[in-house]
This record gives C-alpha cells, structure tokens and sequence, in this order.
C-alpha cells in the first residue's frame, strides 16, 4: 500500500535543514515565565546584600516582599498579554508594558504594607533599587533573548518546516506573506496539489512537489511540523475531504485565509505565523512542553517498571527456556510513529520453528502453536513485559495505540478511513482501546474499527492527567483479559 512506504523520497529538496528544531511558541513562553520568575526572586536577594548586608531571607518582612512580588508580577505579565509570542518577539515595542506591570506590583507591595502599618520596616532604597533591577534586567533579558532566536531562526535552526496544499491565488498571497517574514521562523518546503499538472513547475517560487498522495508519502519519508490548506472556502466539499485526510498526519494543519482576508488588518493568535491570517483546524497533541512530559513520563516510569519487574521478567525467560527450545525474546517489525518500522520485543509464546507464514496469524482460542507458558503469559499479558524496553529506548510509549503486525497494518489501512490517524502518536504497551475491552483476537472489521476509535480518541487528546488515568486501570484491570489467547 503506498501509504505506508519508508523509503527515502526524491522529492526532497535541496534546500532543507536537516537539524533544525521547530519553534514552539509554548515552550518560550514557559521559558520567559521562568526567566521573569528569576528576576524576581533574585534581585531583591542582592540588592539587600549590596545596600544592607547579610541574608536577606533571614530578615523580617523581605522575604515575603520579594514572595509578593514574584506572584503578582508573574500575574500582571501574563494578564498584559507579555508572554504572547508576538509580544516577546518585539521587546522595543513592549517595554513601556514591562514597566507599567513592574511599578504595579511594587506599587500593590506598597499598598499591602502601608494597610498593615509596617511600610516603616521597609528600607524605601531597597524598593525602589530592586524595582529598577527588576525592569532593567528583565527587559535586557527579553533584548538578549529577541537577538538570539531572531538569528537562530534566521540561520534555520528554529525553523519549521511548512509544506502548502493548493496552488492557487490564495497560495501566492500566502507564500508573499511568508517571504516577508522577520525573522523567517517557517521554512516552505515546497506546494502539492492534485492539479499540479496545470499549475507549473513552482507557485511564488516555491516548488511545486506533486499531488495530495505524494504529499502523505513526503511527510511519512519527512519532518513536516504545519500544513497549510489555501484552497478558495467556498470548496466547502474539497476542503473538508483533504483536511479529513491530512488528519491521519502528526503535523499542525491550518487553513489558510481566503484572499478576502488578505486585504484587512490582522491579529494573530500568539504562534509562530506571525501577522498571517490563518486558523489550525488539526492540532498534534504532542507540541511543546507536552513533548518533554511525554518524554519523562517514558523513560522514568519505563526504568523503574523494569527494577520492579525485574524478578518477574527473570523467572519467565527461565520458564521459557526450561520448556521448550528457542529464544526467550521474540521481536517481530511493527509500524509505529508516522509509520515508522520499529522490532517489538516480546516474550516467546508460541513453539519455536517451522515455516514461517507470509501473513501473520494472530492466535486464536485453543491454539496448538501457544505453549503452555506461553498459554498463561498472554492471558495475563506478561509477554509484553519486555516492551518496556521498547519505551527506555524510544520506540514505543507506555500508552498508547497498540502496535500492529506490518501486514495486517496495510490490509486494515486499506479498509477503514482514518486508520493512520492512530500513528500520529507512539504506539503504547497499553492503550485507551485495550482498558475498553479491545484487545486480543480482532476476527472482524467491526472490531478493528472501535478499536481505532478508541485509538484516534486518545492521539487527539492526550494529556498527563489521561495517561496517568490508563495505567491505574491497567494495573487494576488490564492484566487478564478473556479475549487474550
């Protein structure tokens, strides 16, 4: 099926920065929170050193004033709209906001003070010089830090690599607008469209890369982070059949403006599109700081799953061995991240030898090729034990949508519409699908079909709070199932 190719494509272009890192607008403003944060709390620390000497964290009221103020000026940065991208992106443009939120917490510090009649035991010096430390080095901050990104995304390492679907007139506004862009944050990597034939060779020098299924093939081959859609909206149809399809993708998918809103001024949500109307119809739910606390979720809980497991995982490779020949470990190819091939590790179940058949088998009730180990092992689901390690190394997620064998991945891509949205997430040792009862034997269309609502579910809305929720019920309920053979 060639929506699952792997292989490296020639529609490449030349132009495309390999090691470039995606700008998250989430992930700076977390970044400036903490940096805003530190100024806060810091300076009044120092400028108590320098202007009165000792720590001032042993003194009387300071410390609760720099603690005020730290909550409050927070508060008044994120209320005035500081930590939107585009307002970190213009620090000139916003310092008078940084000075007027400044002089207001410490114009509320002093209002506490004064109502609780002990302004008297504050140094007046103190204040005013941490209040200047404050807006100076905060400011200074954001001017150093505009500097930094604007050349990183300039020389292409925040760069985000943007592909566009349509190459119409809406295109070409689009790709003018992108053209002037500082600093360039969005790398185009070039234009598909079913119609390419009639369109040329490039649209405002961009080229033109081919039609929508060479675009599925590009991003399974390629690192695309946004997709934008610039077809006319009165192609209702068009539009909602295409975006149904790039769903199944882990980029970013926005539809980009009709060419009546290129001609009235703007006002951007705060992300990367700085100025450009558009609206994100399709959001990956693994962006920005939900990235690294997937990512630590993973490895922490997968290795102190593996010491807990530890002597359990030893007494079944033993079990394994002493009844029948062959290796403890079975690994086998699955498709997992953007259909990515990746060897699963599982504990041998099954007899070992014979001929190995073109399709995969999936066991059924009272199969003779399950050993007795084996027979207990998957009943209770520690042949997946040795997944863990899939997670430690990256491959797989403690949660996720379950891995399919290649074969059956193709044939049931074919049949069911929206297959691969599953595949915008890692696949997972347990998952939404399983807790709900669908896991095992799947002997009908039916029950592939639910189990990839589920999975679809769970891609489209991740979270913390959900995964946390999976492995409680995996660990109440998930270990035994009656439709595990």
């Amino acid at each position: 099926m060639t929506e699952n190719t792997n292989s490296s494509t020639d529609l490449r272009p030349a132009f495309r920065r390999e090691s470039s890192y995606p700008i998250s607008s989430a992930v700076v403003s977390g970044i400036y929170v903490c940096l805003d944060g530190l100024w806060f709390l810091l300076s009044g620390p120092v400028v108590y050193g320098i202007y009165i000497g000792g720590d001032m964290w042993s003194a009387d009221l300071y410390p609760a004033a720099v603690c005020f103020v730290w909550l409050v000026g927070l508060f008044l940065f994120r209320y005035s709209g500081l930590y939107d991208f585009n307002a970190i992106m213009a620090p000139f443009g916003n310092m008078a906001q940084i000075i007027v939120s400044c002089a207001t917490a410490f114009l509320f510090l002093m209002a506490v003070f004064f109502s609780l009649k002990v302004s008297e035991d504050i140094s007046r010096v103190w204040t005013f010089s941490y209040a200047s430390t404050c807006v100076v080095g905060i400011f200074v901050t954001r001017v150093i830090g505009y500097v930094v990104i604007n050349h990183l995304a300039n020389i292409g390492v925040f760069a985000r690599n943007v592909l566009i679907v349509g190459g119409g007139r809406q295109a070409e506004r689009l790709l003018e607008q992108l053209d002037k862009e500082k600093p360039r944050f969005n790398n185009v990597i070039g234009v598909f469209d079913d119609r390419h034939a009639r369109i040329g060779p490039s649209v405002a020098g961009i080229p033109v890369l081919g039609n929508l299924d060479q675009m599925m093939r590009f991003v399974r081959s390629n690192r695309v982070d946004d997709i934008i859609v610039t077809l006319p909206w009165n192609a209702d149809e068009r539009l909602m059949s295409i975006i149904s399809r790039l769903r199944e993708l882990p980029a970013n998918i926005h539809l980009g403006s009709d060419l009546v809103g290129f001609r009235f001024p703007y006002r951007p949500s705060p992300n990367h599109f700085i100025g450009i109307p558009m609206m994100q119809v399709v959001k990956t739910p693994l962006s920005g700081w939900n990235i690294v606390v997937k990512w630590l979720e993973d490895r922490i809980l997968s290795a102190l799953l593996i010491l807990l497991f530890a002597p359990v995982l030893a007494v079944v490779a033993i079990a394994i061995r002493l009844e029948s020949p062959g290796p403890v470990i079975f690994r086998q190819k699955r498709y997992g991240y953007n259909n990515e091939i990746f060897y699963i590790f599982k504990f041998r179940s099954m007899y070992h030898g014979g001929k190995v058949p073109e399709k995969t088998v999936q066991a059924t009730k009272d199969d003779p090729r399950i050993t007795r180990v084996g027979r207990f092992i998957r009943k209770t689901s520690l042949d997946e034990l040795p997944q863990l390690f899939n997670v430690l190394f990256g491959d797989m997620s403690l949660v996720g949508p379950r891995p399919h064998a290649v074969d059956h991945n193709e044939e049931y891509g074919a049949l069911i519409t929206g297959y691969f949205a599953r595949h915008r997430v890692k696949p997972g040792i347990t998952g939404w699908a399983q807790i709900n009862g669908l896991r095992g034997e799947t002997d009908t269309l039916e029950k592939m079909e639910a189990r990839v609502r589920y999975d679809t579910y769970y891609s489209e809305n991740w979270s913390l709070f959900f995964d946390l929720q999976i492995l409680a019920r995996t660990a109440i309920v998930g270990f035994v199932s009656k439709n595990a053979y």
